[in-house]
């Protein structure tokens, strides 16, 4: 820690803070001293395995004879199987404090770039959210730029910072190196601007799709286009520039053609329906799910529709008295106190069938076609969770009975959360694009909570009213 001054409002007030470290490494290959690279002081075997490996010096971790770092003096000392260069022509780029290149290449690369799916949009955002998580060194002190790789589904594979946004690379290209990790076809995500030697390495490893939170230069455009990679810039707030290969993203017209041309009709098999009717409904004043309905009481409705879909539905409930008008099995907590999720314990342990399909029991606009989607995708061995722009839908979900013992092992740990299993178990995710497709306005996600919820409930049923946009429905719920 240092001492440093904040000036705020004409005032220099007196911290003690952190200071974003350099730190001089001196490269020596085969004997000869190639470079001194500025980084920041961590993991250094990886900076300097990944720089090779950019360079074309390495291919594989059986191309160095020995990888060693000295931190006391800041020397690298390597042997490597090729000979290098006679003459090594080094080149200043853009990068951080001038990174250094040898072999800039600008086409050329195109095979190298490995076939990628169509990625939807929300895969990106997910990893470029997840790399704001990661960059603890940002949050601290600023100064550090970020990078990180991950697949398709938007799933991190590799993290790295440094003070230079060329290193990050290096230092992700060096570690899957040394631990055997593909990246072709991957998605690399960056804090920092895309720039030429940037989109170089990014083509060199296969990177199939970069995106940066900040811009990226018309040489870089101009490599990926040739390279076949997808390149975005200004990814945040949901909304970013595409560059370069805009048929790699799957938009929503493209997403609801990928998708079966008819979802399953009739009930659907080894499926069962489970409403949750648990709760207080503090915020209503009384038992929701008994509010009157399209002629009956609300959860009938449920009940009704998810009868048309599976062939057992199931309603768990702390006082089962209260619904004897519902033809189905009312079953109750066997962790009682414990929320949302000791229903889903509940339902999936009473169900006959190998997964079920989870749903609160204030839901009013249920999407048959999003429904049928889900359960036909059903996951006997862990979760299939829908997104919407809000986040996860765990309360319209399809659960695996495989499941089980990771919801009992989070229930008797005392966590109520029902995101609190999924470390335990396989999550996938139904994205925000697929989700769409079938209910472009995400109003399956929509619950009544307040009197003025069935109101306008009431309103909409009447012609007079129109349900909330997604959007509005998250600022009104924040």
């Amino acid at each position: 820690m240092k001492t440093i001054h904040i000036y705020t409002n004409g005032r220099l007030e007196e911290k003690q803070g952190d200071i974003v470290r350099e730190f001089p490494l001196v490269l020596q290959v085969n004997g000869r001293e190639i470079a001194t690279l500025i980084a920041s002081p961590h993991d250094l075997r990886f900076l300097v395995a990944g720089f090779l490996r950019n360079q074309g010096f390495v291919e594989s971790a059986a191309d160095f004879h020995m990888l060693a770092v000295c931190d006391e003096f800041g020397i690298a000392n390597v042997r490597v199987r090729q000979e290098l260069p006679e003459r090594l022509k080094p080149v200043l780029t853009s990068g951080c404090g001038t990174g250094i290149t040898f072999t800039l290449e600008t086409g050329g690369r195109e095979a190298a770039v490995a076939p990628l799916p169509a990625v939807a949009p929300e895969a990106v955002f997910r990893l470029m959210e997840e790399l704001a998580r990661q960059a603890d060194n940002y949050r601290n002190h600023g100064g550090i730029h970020s990078a990180a790789v991950g697949d398709g589904e938007g799933n991190l594979l590799l993290c790295a910072e440094d003070i230079g946004r060329h290193n990050t690379l290096d230092r992700i290209a060096g570690e899957a190196l040394l631990k055997g990790i593909d990246l072709a076809g991957r998605i690399l995500v960056t804090s920092g601007r895309v720039s030429t030697e940037m989109a170089s390495k990014c083509a060199r490893l296969g990177i199939a799709l970069v995106a940066s939170r900040t811009s990226a230069t018309d040489m870089a455009a101009t490599l990926c286009h040739e390279a076949g990679i997808c390149l975005l810039g200004y990814v945040r707030g949901g909304k970013f520039t595409v560059y370069t290969h805009s048929d790699r993203l799957l938009v929503p017209e493209q997403a609801a053609a990928s998708l079966p041309a008819q979802v399953p009709r009739g009930r659907i098999p080894g499926v069962t329906g489970v409403i949750l009717a648990g709760g207080h409904s503090s915020r209503m004043g009384s038992n929701k799910a008994l509010l009157p309905y399209r002629g009956g009481r609300f959860i009938e409705s449920i009940h009704r529709q998810l009868s048309e879909y599976f062939d057992e539905v199931i309603v768990v409930t702390n006082t089962p008295e209260q619904y004897e008008f519902l033809p189905c099995r009312k079953v109750t907590d066997i962790h009682e106190g414990m929320g949302a999720l000791a229903g889903i314990h509940a339902g999936l342990h009473h169900s006959s069938n190998p997964a079920a399909f989870v749903v609160a029991c204030d839901m009013p606009y249920l999407n048959g076609g999003l429904i049928r989607h889900l359960a036909s995708m059903a996951d006997p061995g862990g979760v299939l969770i829908p997104e919407s722009p809000t986040g996860l839908e765990p309360l319209h979900a399809v659960y695996g009975k495989g499941c089980l013992a990771a919801i009992e092992a989070t229930l008797l740990s005392g966590q109520r959360r029902i995101v609190s299993f999924f470390g335990r178990t396989n999550v996938n995710r139904v994205n925000v694009t697929q989700v769409a497709a079938f209910d472009p306005e995400f109003n399956s996600f929509r619950n009544i909570n307040t009197p003025t919820d069935y109101y306008r409930l009431r309103e909409i049923e009447r012609g007079e009213a129109q349900p909330a946009p997604a959007d509005e429905r998250a600022e009104a719920s924040a």
